[in-house]
């Protein structure tokens, strides 16, 4: 008995001494947050997610080649007796190449104990790996202008000259030529495939004589369905409202999607009551003005809000001050809602914050708008509870039977916490998928939905996601894990937000609310979903999906991009905090690098 409890003791010991080692290793990982060129690399040294002075990271005794083109380049290409195109081809190369190994990891440091005011100098580990030894191997590092392996030089230099590259000017929209001086010196500038250029890109006249880049040669009306998608449809009782990231790339202050016009049309022929529940505000003077004329006529106005997004929502105030009655969530969760309903007969919900990037189009919403008074009633009823401080889980469950609306649709309302509305709604209906599973989301956190996708990948669904270039950043981002079970997961490069939590299936199914995909969207906050059974509507929505497939590059089908950056497309000019570190366009690393 002594001897078995002897055993079971450094059984004990033995299994907490593991646990503690593989705890010190793990802590010892740091995460890559951006790949700046081949040879310099931002990395989280102090775990909080965020570039800051002194992460950046340098590797020793090595050139390289970038498509930066802030950087002169000149005495390496000088050096190799190429032309300076040559340089910035090989640069576009290096950086991809620097990207594919590091982007998204964690990595082990081998610090040498020098660095300067730029940089601290180290070798990086990744997948017990040498980065150092395998960019000296891969034919783009240089030591005083002679290449590590010249060999792997002739042939990067070989494929380096096939591309068809240019420059694209963010600002003014118009591509270059790689060797055109008015490129050359744009301060917005990058490079990019001739193929990857933004649809309604203009040729620099200086550089490009010829006529103007065509998608397609055959067919014109082709072209056009690219350029743009219709971004509503109707069917009887039902709209659906999308907002198209890639055509603004800069927020104002004005009614200028077609969901805003819609707010704004039911706010001005509302009679009785608005009541709205929402997140954050923004004032723009069409909406604002309406309420308050709204409120003049003898409409009630109610709000139900949040307090926690002051910092990103300060004129929050200023409407709640409008409001009749409201109530304020001040919770740990967040009431999370986006949703107005008009005269107790029509609702406006989906993604949509009541914002400057919500309502002038900037984000990449998906916004339902529904006439029907059992919709509204359904609505009404979670709208009361949080209007009398019932916020999260001190809520009690709402009627959320399916509606039929019409000869065609039907629509099931869900409310989170109580609903579990991933769990015991979305993943049944995954789970039963027949052909694909299309996901256009801000992002996904969620381990059972992700399990569930993979699920359907391995038995042979069509599963495909586009998420928001902050996702692969956040902790519990599950962007790699669907990448490694052969799940294509694009990452958006644009400046504004793909901001929907949606999911397409089968041209049947279209989930979307204001809930992002994550625990806390489920277990915590106040949310609204709908799932909705419409074929017609499906179809639209998944051209809408495969649209904006087209429109960001393959490459980030395989590595990220960063939010504030020069590869995502104005967000150094929008005057937006594009990924929320407190510092906006040339202030943020991302932007000056």
């Amino acid at each position: 008995m002594r001897y078995a409890k002897i055993i079971l003791i450094l059984l004990i010991i033995g299994i907490f001494s593991g646990f503690c080692t593989f705890e010190i290793i793990r802590k010892s990982d740091r995460a890559i947050l951006n790949v700046v060129s081949a040879n310099k690399i931002e990395v989280d040294l102090n775990g909080n997610n965020i570039y800051d002075t002194g992460e950046t990271i340098c590797i020793p005794d090595i050139e390289t080649f970038t498509s930066d083109l802030k950087i002169n380049q000149s005495n390496l290409v000088q050096s190799l007796k190429i032309s300076n195109e040559d340089g910035i081809k090989l640069g576009y190369l290096t950086d991809n190449f620097a990207a594919n190994t590091l982007s998204g990891r964690r990595v082990k440091l081998k610090f040498t104990g020098v660095e300067n005011q730029d940089c601290k100098f180290a070798d990086i580990i990744t997948e017990n790996q040498s980065y150092s030894a395998k960019l000296k191997n891969s034919g783009f590092a240089f030591k005083n202008g002679v290449p590590l392996n010249k060999e792997n030089y002739t042939k990067q230099l070989k494929n380096a000259r096939k591309l068809n590259l240019v420059i694209l000017n963010h600002k003014s929209n118009k591509y270059h030529k790689l060797n055109c001086k008015y490129g050359l010196i744009a301060h917005d500038a990058i490079v990019v495939p001739a193929r990857q250029l933004p649809d309604d890109a203009k040729p620099c006249k200086f550089c490009h004589i010829t006529k103007p880049r065509t998608l397609f040669k055959k067919n014109k009306k082709s072209v056009e369905k690219l350029l743009t998608y219709p971004l509503a449809i109707s069917n009887g009782s039902l709209k659906l409202y999308l907002s198209d990231m890639t055509l603004k790339l800069k927020p104002d202050n004005k009614c200028s999607s077609l969901a805003c016009k819609e707010i704004l049309k039911q706010i001005n022929d509302s009679k009785t009551s608005i009541d709205i529940a929402l997140y954050g505000w923004n004032n723009v003077a069409e909406i604002t003005n309406a309420i308050k004329n709204a409120k003049s006529r003898g409409v009630k106005i109610r709000i139900a809000y949040d307090i926690s997004p002051s910092e990103y929502y300060p004129e929050t105030k200023q409407i709640v001050e409008l409001a009749n009655e409201s109530s304020k969530d001040s919770l740990k969760s967040l009431m999370h809602n986006k949703f107005i309903i008009f005269d107790n007969q029509k609702v406006i919900t989906g993604s949509m914050n009541f914002a400057q990037t919500g309502f002038s189009g900037f984000n990449s919403d998906c916004i339902v708008f529904v006439n029907s008074a059992e919709i509204a009633k359904i609505y009404e009823e979670e709208f009361s509870q949080m209007l009398a401080g019932k916020f999260s889980t001190s809520k009690s469950s709402v009627n959320h039977k399916t509606i039929i609306l019409g000869a065609a649709t039907k629509l099931t309302p869900l409310f989170s916490p109580k609903d579990k509305v991933i769990t015991n709604n979305v993943i049944p209906i995954i789970n039963s998928a027949k052909h694909y599973i299309y996901i256009p989301a801000f992002l996904i956190t969620h381990d059972e939905l992700a399990q569930s996708l993979i699920n359907a990948k391995k038995r042979g669904i069509d599963v495909k996601l586009i998420v928001d270039a902050t996702n692969p950043f956040m902790a519990r981002s599950k962007v790699k894990i669907l990448r490694a079970s052969g799940i294509p997961v694009k990452i958006e490069n644009y400046a504004g937000k793909l901001h929907s939590k949606s999911i397409i299936i089968d041209d049947k199914y279209i989930i979307a609310g204001s809930m992002n995909f994550s625990k806390s969207g489920e277990n915590k906050n106040d949310e609204n979903a709908l799932i909705i059974e419409d074929e017609r509507l499906a179809k639209y929505y998944r051209g809408f999906f495969e649209y904006l497939w087209s429109k960001v590059p393959d490459k980030y089908l395989k590595q990220g991009v960063r939010a504030e950056g020069k590869y995502s497309i104005g967000s150094c000019t929008d005057g937006i905090d594009n990924n929320f570190d407190g510092k906006i366009d040339m202030e943020d690393a991302g932007c000056k690098n």
